[in-house]
């Protein structure tokens, strides 16, 4: 017997680390391992594969900004190294690893909501032949 799943956004269960078939199930054992399989549904996670995207999303979205505002702090107060060690620092290292958790469950269950897979070359494609511009003002 199969059942049927309700489409679940994949903001909405991803971030909070959430199956993306069931929603009741968690996604990663650890801090970024993901599961087997889903606990609750069975939903097998092998499919999944966001590779460096939530890598990328942090670098560029979180991290350059941390360390902006640390090269402020540096270029306009000028403090001593032992203040970036308690100022600069702990914000990069949060700017860095807070994101990530919630930036992968949501890349993963977007892969499961969108049905995202590997590309495949079709090698039986037949390119269309293609239509001189001056064709139509005839």
């Amino acid at each position: 017997m199969t059942s049927q799943w309700p489409p679940l956004r994949p903001l909405k269960t991803g971030i909070r680390g959430l199956c993306p078939r069931c929603g009741r199930g968690h996604l990663f054992e650890g801090f970024l391992t993901l599961k087997p399989a889903c606990e609750v549904c069975g939903l097998d996670y092998s499919f999944a594969d966001p590779a460096d995207g939530p890598a990328f999303f942090v670098i560029c979205f979180t991290c350059v900004p941390a360390v902006a505002v640390a090269c402020w702090i540096e270029v306009t107060f000028n403090p001593s190294p032992l203040l970036h060690l308690f100022t600069s620092l702990p914000l990069t290292l949060l700017a860095c690893l807070l994101p990530l958790r919630p930036l992968k469950g949501w890349l993963v269950n977007s892969q499961f909501f969108y049905k995202a897979e590997e590309g495949k070359i079709d090698r039986d494609y037949v390119r269309p032949k293609t239509v001189p511009p001056d064709a139509d003002r005839e």
